[in-house]
């Protein structure tokens, strides 16, 4: 398996709504390792490692995210493998 790795930046109705939780629920269902964290500007930031196809679900995943959530954008950069292998975090 090729390692790869993603950030994402989810904006909408994504604090305050348990984003953080289920995304990283989803993650470990995933088996990617990484972390997420809310940031000051009300959007979700994750720094995601594993499978290609494994990142493309997640990220299909954050286009919705939990059903009380309101994502109104994501935003997705490929780069270079990040050396993750800590699981996957809430920061």
């Amino acid at each position: 398996m090729k390692r790869e790795a993603v950030i994402l930046k989810v904006y909408g109705k994504v604090q305050g709504v348990g984003f953080r939780f289920y995304t990283q629920r989803k993650a470990q269902e995933l088996e990617l390792d990484g972390f997420v964290q809310n940031k000051p500007d009300g959007s979700v930031y994750i720094e995601a490692e594993g499978d290609r196809e494994k990142l493309e679900a997640l990220i299909r995943w954050c286009d919705d995210g939990p059903s009380w959530s309101r994502v109104s954008k994501v935003e997705k950069q490929f780069v270079p493998v990040l050396g993750r292998d800590e699981g996957f975090v809430i920061k």
